[in-house]
């Protein structure tokens, strides 16, 4: 696989800030229209029967791996040490899902859920851009971004002075102070819905400016969009939704190691297992 073939993550790096609720949205790049759905893989077009062969035997080994750790076992296929050709055949061949992520801090990651729910494509990048690790791997969702959102954000912030105009914002940060301090690995999420409550722009300029958006960022896409962001306060994310016309329709705060839009289910992944096994099918039969 050639690195600079990669399908570029679409994820803009937009500092949320006073107005971010208004008439008027961000300036996010474009939207897609309707529903993003499993698309089955194809086998790429002029590929050497050997490198087919090869990507089938590869994958099928993944694959068995896989199934036998479980959802929870973090398989893993490193593809750095692999033929170019047989790279770009699995490349091609597991096609993008419906989720993205890339981290800033400490280490530069990419990751992309390939069309099988599950199964994503981890990547570091060194300094110069060069890939120093790029792999497939099973889990709910990689590590490497809870492990970016802890090695960056604090264990607890000071709170913000309040300007004239707050209404709810010295309400909010305690809220957010106690549950952050409160919370514990396996714990529900504890969502704060700031679309339903009552705060003035003074609020959500405090509330921006003390939490900020962090090193981790991810988009998951559906129906319109969703971005999740790391804040300065460990295990606190901005959840923000966007219809199809990249209005922001839900603004909120979770307090959780991972919000739930992100993480493949359980069920999806066993789902995932039988569609590579067909598509492994698929892949040796005659052309």
């Amino acid at each position: 696989m050639n690195p600079a073939t990669l399908r570029p993550f679409p994820i803009s790096v937009v500092a949320m800030g006073p107005g971010s609720q208004g008439d008027e949205a961000p300036d996010y790049l474009p939207m897609p229209q309707g529903m993003a759905v499993f698309d089955a893989p194809r086998l790429p077009e002029n590929a050497e029967p050997e490198a087919v062969d090869r990507a089938a035997s590869t994958l099928g080994a993944f694959l068995d791996a896989a199934a036998a750790a479980g959802f929870a076992g973090g398989a893993r296929l490193d593809l750095l040490g692999l033929d170019p050709a047989v790279r770009d055949v699995i490349n091609q061949s597991l096609g993008f899902g419906e989720v993205s992520a890339f981290t800033t801090a400490p280490g530069h990651w990419r990751v992309q859920e390939t069309a099988f729910a599950g199964l994503w494509r981890v990547l570091e990048l060194a300094d110069d851009g060069a890939f120093v690790v790029d792999r497939l791997e099973t889990a709910a969702v990689p590590a490497v971004l809870g492990d970016a959102m802890l090695a960056t954000a604090a264990g607890e912030l000071a709170p913000p002075a309040y300007p004239p105009g707050c209404m709810n914002a010295r309400a909010l940060v305690e809220e957010i102070r106690l549950r952050a301090a409160a919370w514990r690995p396996g714990a529900a999420p504890h969502v704060i819905n700031l679309s339903l409550l009552p705060v003035s722009d003074a609020d959500l300029d405090t509330l921006y400016g003390w939490l900020g958006h962090r090193e981790v960022s991810i988009l998951s896409r559906g129906y319109g969009n969703c971005r999740v962001t790391s804040t300065r306060l460990r295990n606190i994310w901005w959840v923000q939704y966007f219809n199809s016309m990249d209005a922001l329709i839900l603004n909120s705060i979770e307090v959780t190691a991972m919000p739930d839009v992100v993480p493949a289910s359980a069920e999806d992944f066993a789902d995932s297992l039988q569609r590579l096994r067909d598509y492994l099918e698929m892949m040796a039969e005659p052309v």
